[in-house]
């Protein structure tokens, strides 16, 4: 396996549709394998194939349990992946993307979701995702669309800044004590 260079903003395959997957030959098995091992190396916990410079409709999420930190994680690779159905119900959380570094924004996205997708191998597969793997599957499937966290916001902050908020509201503070105001997008 093979860790492939993530590409940054403001690089135009980031804001590119790609392509659906339609062999799943040697080639698309290495891209995948490669990818994992991309994603770990990073770290994070999802990663698209336009992120590594492939347009192609491939993404993999490998994310554990919110309530058992003992229960390993799950790896998810998934190929030609849509959201079926989305919960009318949504929530704001603060993301990041390994293609924008530094940076989060605090997104509004679907409580739960449907996801329709083949796996490595083609064969159909459905999984039904809530939380922060609803929240991560609908990030990496927006980057096969071409779309980044930073167009569904108005709102970045510097990495920074959040975790130093984060640290106040563990002292005691509240965690909407942002000294920064949010950067413009």
């Amino acid at each position: 396996m093979v860790v492939l260079d993530i590409v940054l903003v403001p690089d135009e395959v980031l804001h590119t549709k790609a392509k659906p997957v339609t062999d799943f030959g040697p080639k698309l098995q290495q891209l995948i394998d490669d990818m994992v091992e991309t994603m770990r190396d990073a770290p994070g916990v999802g990663l698209a194939g336009p992120q590594v410079d492939q347009l192609l409709r491939v993404i993999v999420v490998e994310f554990g349990d919110e309530e058992d930190e003992e229960i390993p994680p799950t790896l998810y690779t998934l190929v030609n992946p849509e959201i079926s159905k989305m919960s009318k119900e949504t929530v704001f959380g603060f993301e990041g993307c390994l293609s924008i570094p530094d940076l989060l924004g605090n997104v509004e996205r679907a409580e739960s979701v449907t996801i329709k997708a083949q796996d490595r191998h083609g064969k159909v597969v459905k999984i039904k995702a809530s939380g922060w793997l609803a929240r991560i599957f609908q990030h990496e499937i927006d980057h096969t669309n071409g779309i980044l966290f930073t167009d569904r916001t108005d709102e970045v902050y510097e990495l920074e800044e959040i975790l130093a908020a984060q640290e106040r509201a563990e002292a005691g503070g509240a965690i909407d004590e942002i000294d920064q105001p949010p950067l413009s997008v």
